[in-house]
């Protein structure tokens, strides 16, 4: 432990940004995007996002407007697109880990503010499609509740006030440059989860920056620790993805050693857009020859400067010959590790033989083994959820 980090006060209470942080916003921001910017005869760029992330309303309309030279006020087009938004809130998924995270502050009594730069109406609307968030924030603070938003620090130290907490004892959780800058400026800790891919260099002034609310370590700051990791894995919600094996970029077999079964991912895109990038684990169906173990990783094409991931299974069994074009289905019911880079080809290969080790001792436990009978996975057609 460093000197510097002994000599903080203890934290005890936790602040955290809504949009991008908690929730899946940032999909549903490009989408009504998408479709507005056509009456304008533009179209929206997605790789442009995190040049509104973290913004309050007013800057980001502003933003767009001069990003794609609109002629008409920021006001006006908020004024346009803010009914499309409404529309959109009740879709809005919890990014992973969000639940999880407000359950465990809320059962260890830990004090939770909600702090954003949207108005307060519009976080109360928001958080009302997501069953207890309400109770588990003892404070909510909106930006138009004080002078300056995020970049600015007064939302969090209002939070904090509100809080009745000193601001050196607060943890803040933010997804955005704005929202980390805002938090440091106010004196506090603070970990980005970044929500736009490739951009976690960016982050240099948080304290920590992680993958996603999944790697999330409490106990760094004087928290309650997570007790749900079983045996070096964490439990997830399962989901279910399936399709025809197509060829991939032939890393996997001819420079790694390691043979995956690359999915199309067509028409999965959103759902692939809900999950961190990282290591997976779950179980694998080949309806004509039967189901087996399986470790996989989700993560960025690097053959494309968009946000396309890619799903890489590694059915954990030793096959004769190819299956390309056979219906393949998968249950992800795990998580080991975010994406990592890594320093060579071989220390990836090591840690790749780890993850199917944890992988391959997991799946025998009932939490992950009950899941081999889904009969999803042996089903001629796909479908998923």
């Amino acid at each position: 432990m460093s000197m510097a980090k002994s000599l903080r006060k203890l934290v005890v209470g936790v602040i955290l940004d809504l949009d991008g942080t908690l929730l899946n916003t940032d999909g549903v921001v490009s989408d009504v995007l998408k479709i507005h910017l056509v009456k304008y005869g533009k179209q929206w760029d997605g790789r442009k996002t995190h040049q509104i992330v973290g913004k309050t309303p007013l800057e980001a309309a502003a933003a767009v407007i001069e990003d794609y030279e609109l002629p008409i006020s920021p006001d006006e087009f908020l004024a346009e697109i803010n009914p499309m938004f409404s529309k959109q809130w009740c879709n809005t998924k919890a990014q992973p880990g969000a639940n999880r995270l407000i359950n465990h502050l809320r059962g260890h009594g830990v004090p939770i503010a909600l702090a954003s730069n949207s108005p307060r109406g519009n976080i109360e609307t928001k958080i009302s499609y997501h069953r207890g968030w309400k109770e588990s924030f003892s404070v909510i603070v909106g930006g138009d509740e004080v002078t300056k938003g995020k970049p600015s620090s007064d939302i969090f130290l209002e939070a904090a006030r509100r809080l009745n907490i000193d601001p050196s004892s607060c943890l803040v959780i933010e997804d955005s440059l704005p929202g980390v800058t805002a938090g440091k400026a106010a004196g506090m800790d603070v970990v980005a989860v970044p929500s736009v891919p490739k951009q976690s260099h960016l982050y240099t002034v948080a304290d920590e920056v992680i993958n996603s609310l999944l790697d999330l370590q409490l106990e760094k700051w004087s928290l309650p620790a997570f007790q749900d990791w079983i045996e070096g894995t964490l439990p997830i919600n399962p989901w279910r993805i399936g399709g025809p094996v197509i060829k991939g970029f032939g890393r996997g077999s001819k420079v790694l050693g390691i043979p995956t079964a690359n999915l199309s991912t067509v028409g999965y895109s959103d759902l692939l857009s809900e999950h961190p990038s990282g290591v997976y684990f779950g179980w694998a169906g080949l309806p004509t020859r039967g189901v087996f173990k399986m470790v996989m990783s989700i993560g960025w094409n690097p053959y494309f400067n968009n946000a396309e991931k890619t799903i890489e299974p590694w059915l954990l069994h030793e096959f004769n010959e190819d299956f390309y074009g056979e219906e393949l289905h998968l249950i992800i019911v795990g998580y080991i590790r975010p994406e990592a880079n890594f320093p060579s080809l071989e220390s990836l290969v090591v840690k790749i033989y780890e993850d199917r080790e944890i992988a391959e001792r997991a799946l025998e436990i009932p939490e992950y083994s009950k899941y081999k009978d889904d009969p999803y996975l042996t089903s001629p057609s796909p479908s998923n959820n």
